[in-house]
């Protein structure tokens, strides 16, 4: 990022004073850019001092910032740095994730074969980001603008990566409302968790979307640890039983590959 300078409350630029909203927005993005490759995890204390700022306005700042999935926190070290959610504003920034260079041909060879819409996401903390799609080269089809996020757990790549969280956060997700169960209890939804991480691949067959089905599963890096998911979008009406499970084996062995590329152990489950 440019560097910015923050601006208090209130900054004089060439058109006149900043005052307002404006200025937070400006605080904003200072705090942004106080994360480096070489401190990519800050104190509210180092952030203040850094920026000349209240710890309380930085406080602030980084809670709002945290509710959008621009910054995370360090578990309960108190340290926060940038979020996965900034990726679905810094189109750039992805051209340069490995997990997005590896999959990109896996995902483009699954729309070959099966005609349908084909995607990457990641996971913020509390939702779903489309970060690459090839979209169907059929008239009909399913298509998702990237930067698009999920919070349901009706969603395919929702299951698959609150399948790999444990049931203390995926419990404090939904009472918290960051992700949404639509009526449905804790009890019934971590069944359901318990059976996509078995069988590595979630299915929304009309959940979200009575016209569409959809299909996930886990990609997992050198540490086993789930970094992305690919996801297949397909008109219900043209996906027969057959095909259903047909696109289930091909989107399980697609996310395998990028795994195994990422150096990730694949299991035969």
């Amino acid at each position: 990022m440019a560097s910015t300078r923050p601006v208090g409350d209130a900054a004089q630029v060439e058109d006149g004073p900043v005052r307002g909203p404006l200025v937070s927005v400006l605080n904003a993005v200072a705090l942004l850019d106080t994360f480096s490759v070489a401190e990519p995890r800050l104190s509210v204390t180092e952030i203040a001092r850094r920026l000349d700022l209240h710890k309380s306005t930085v406080s602030r700042l980084l809670g709002t910032l945290e509710s959008v999935g621009l910054v995370e926190r360090d578990g309960g070290k108190g340290h926060f740095g940038l979020g996965v959610g900034i990726l679905g504003l810094a189109g750039p920034l992805l051209a340069h994730l490995d997990v997005r260079k590896i999959a990109y041909p896996e995902i483009e060879a699954l729309v070959h074969a099966t005609g349908e819409t084909c995607a990457l996401a990641l996971w913020s903390g509390h939702e779903s980001i489309v970060v690459e799609q090839i979209p169907s080269p059929r008239q009909v089809k399913h298509t998702t603008p990237l930067g698009a996020r999920f919070s349901k757990v009706a969603s395919a790549s929702v299951r698959v990566f609150l399948a790999e969280l444990p049931e203390s956060r995926v419990r404090t997700l939904l009472r918290e409302g960051l992700v949404t169960a639509d009526g449905r209890d804790a009890e019934a939804v971590l069944e359901e968790l318990a059976a996509v991480h078995r069988d590595g691949l979630a299915v929304n067959d009309g959940d979200t979307d009575p016209e569409e089905l959809s299909i996930s599963s886990p990609i997992r890096d050198h540490r086993g640890l789930v970094t992305g998911a690919v996801l297949l979008s397909a008109p219900r009406a043209r996906v027969t039983p057959f095909l259903r499970d047909d696109y289930g084996e091909r989107v399980r062995r697609s996310a395998a590959s990028v795994s195994s590329r990422l150096g990730g152990l694949v299991s035969g489950g």
